[in-house]
């Protein structure tokens, strides 16, 4: 279980990344550069006393998760076009996960719309003991109802302490994942849902920018070991951006030795994920407590 002063750090998260998602929603606008979004909602994280979990992912049409801007990215949001904002925040390394849809085209608002519903109707159905598929039955089901497709590949997630993805995962279908919600963890519940010409599942489509230390050990000498020590040191166990990496160690030959790290997979990049059939996605996602008496949702 979880002390109080645990609670706190996970409540104060929450309440930033609550404010931020917020504050992100009236910010974002059509033909905004996509890493003023992102370097703007990391910058809010922080001025209201949080560090980012992980990059200010913003995921256009029919990319459903892990972009983020490159340094110097020239990428714009597109006039009439549905955007994904998925925002992590930690304090002391206690984690809320949250994401928002920001519709510019009012055909595809039924897909805000789905998905925000599911995750009012999911975050209602947990609390300890629930099987993670009973979860997934009411996402798939309320998301059906609207005639669209939940993303069968793309699930909520357990989280733990400085680990954005923990052990279990709450899918958004039905399925006969047996595993049952466990008092003192925290979740995040993540409906996605895609137009009912869509496949319902995402695949890799390139390398992103957002990496993640895979080694606990750095390598034995040399460019490579000093940059190692030092992404670890900033970064430890989260995600983070190659923009971040660059700041950190703003080396004349950082792309080659990072490039290296990536190769001998001491870095793991996350790649892009796109709808099969590259249809446009809505995410809607919040972050619960499960204690004793409660579920607790942090990022309300």
């Amino acid at each position: 279980m979880f002390t109080e002063d645990e609670v706190e750090k996970l409540r104060k998260a929450g309440k930033i990344a609550s404010e931020v998602r917020r504050w992100t929603e009236n910010f974002v606008r059509e033909g905004m550069k996509v890493i003023e979004v992102c370097e703007a909602v990391e910058a809010e994280i922080r001025k209201r006393g949080g560090e980012p979990a992980f990059p200010c992912n913003v995921d256009i049409n029919e990319v459903g998760a892990h972009y983020t801007s490159p340094p110097n990215d020239k990428t714009v949001i597109p006039k009439n076009s549905i955007v994904k904002v998925d925002i992590g925040v930690h304090v002391d390394g206690y984690i809320a996960d949250t994401a928002t849809t920001i519709c510019f085209n009012y055909e595809l608002s039924n897909l805000k719309e789905a998905v925000e519903e599911a995750l009012t109707v999911a975050v209602k159905t947990v609390k300890a003991g629930v099987k993670v598929s009973r979860i997934g039955e009411v996402i798939q089901a309320t998301i059906e109802r609207y005639g669209l497709k939940p993303i069968r590949n793309l699930t909520g997630h357990e989280i733990g302490r400085f680990t954005i993805h923990g052990g279990a995962h709450i899918p958004n279908v039905g399925s006969l994942n047996g595993y049952k919600i466990e008092e003192g963890k925290v979740y995040a519940i993540e409906p996605f849902a895609t137009t009912a010409e869509g496949e319902g599942e995402i695949e890799e489509n390139g390398v992103g920018f957002i990496y993640r230390i895979l080694k606990e050990k750095p390598p034995k000498s040399g460019e490579e070991k000093v940059l190692f020590k030092k992404l670890k040191e900033n970064f430890k166990t989260l995600p983070f951006a190659l923009r971040w990496a660059l700041k950190v160690s703003p080396t004349e030959d950082f792309y080659e030795v990072f490039g290296r790290l990536v190769k001998a997979r001491y870095v793991f990049s996350y790649p892009i994920l796109v709808e099969k059939r590259k249809q446009p996605i809505a995410q809607a996602e919040h972050t619960l407590i499960v204690l004793r008496d409660r579920v607790e949702v942090t990022t309300l």
